[in-house]
């Protein structure tokens, strides 16, 4: 399994942009899964965006032309940039990184994005 640890939550007001990272303990194989969740209190973790292997990529619809995922394989990382932030966007974010194949889903331990009124 794959230790991974997220970054660069915080406070930011809405309309405003922010930017996650989540750098991996191990090699992150380029046909690896990589992706953000998000739950909020009282909610169910839901699927944020993903990235396979080739780079194609999916976007829960709440997120579609705010927010973009991309990785970096060199360094072991995966990111979200966010933009024009809502408050219904305010949740802990998580990263994951999947491979059927390898059988590895792992999680990191979360960071927390507030977006204010």
């Amino acid at each position: 399994q794959v230790q991974l640890v997220e970054s660069g939550g915080g406070l930011v007001q809405p309309g405003g942009s922010l930017r996650l990272s989540c750098a991996a303990s191990a090699t992150i194989f380029s046909t690896y899964r990589m992706g953000w969740y998000r739950q909020a209190p009282g909610k169910q973790r839901e699927l944020v965006a993903v990235i396979n292997g080739g780079g194609i990529t999916n976007y829960a619809d709440s997120v579609k032309g705010r927010f973009t995922i991309s990785r970096d394989n060199a360094k072991n990382a995966v990111y979200l940039q966010m933009n024009s932030l809502k408050p219904e966007d305010t949740a802990v974010y998580f990263c994951n990184v999947q491979s059927a194949v390898d059988r590895v889903d792992s999680w990191g331990q979360g960071t927390q994005v507030t977006v204010s009124s």
